[in-house]
């Protein structure tokens, strides 16, 4: 949507430094994660702040001849998991991740930060968790019944590495 409308999306490490160093790098006016920080650098110090969000959004419904639920309802409805965390010994987390990585050969991937792929409906990201002993999943889809179909995806590729991550999923 973002290079839809002009922009130009840049896709980097999760965290809150990595994603402010991004910023710096790419002179990038907005950033956000799933988590739901959303980080302001234009009109702004270049960090996430909800207060700063909440008159941002403010401004654009004050400006606009639309209520904020019409304006909401223009975005593309999207169905995606909470952060999924799979407990893996933190000597094995990423040597689970490389594996996986190996596998997607023939998907459209991005490896920044373990493996985003990308899919026609969705797309699955797995990455070794930077503070947990632990192997972070989430997915996204344009549907409740795409998104079913993705984590199936995910769970057989996980069973292709140790039959005990996937059941817990």
């Amino acid at each position: 949507t973002i290079n839809q409308l002009g922009g130009n999306s840049v896709m980097s490490k999760t965290g809150h430094s990595l994603i402010k160093n991004a910023m710096k790098k790419f002179s990038a006016s907005l950033a956000g994660e799933m988590s739901g920080h959303m980080f302001f650098a234009d009109e702004y110090f270049g960090f996430d702040d909800a207060l700063y969000a909440a008159i941002r959004i403010v401004n654009i419904v004050s400006s606009s001849e639309k209520k904020l639920s019409q304006l909401v309802d223009e975005i593309p409805k999207l169905y995606n998991t909470p952060e999924i965390r799979i407990d893996c010994d933190d000597r094995e987390k990423f040597r689970v991740v490389e594996k996986i990585i190996s596998n997607q050969k023939d998907k459209e991937m991005n490896n920044i930060d373990g493996v985003r792929v990308s899919l026609k409906n969705g797309w699955w990201l797995i990455r070794a968790s930077n503070t947990q002993p632990a192997i972070v999943l989430r997915c996204e889809a344009n549907s409740q019944e795409n998104l079913n179909f993705i984590l199936e995806d995910v769970k057989q590729e996980l069973n292709k590495i140790d039959t005990k991550l996937s059941l817990q999923i």
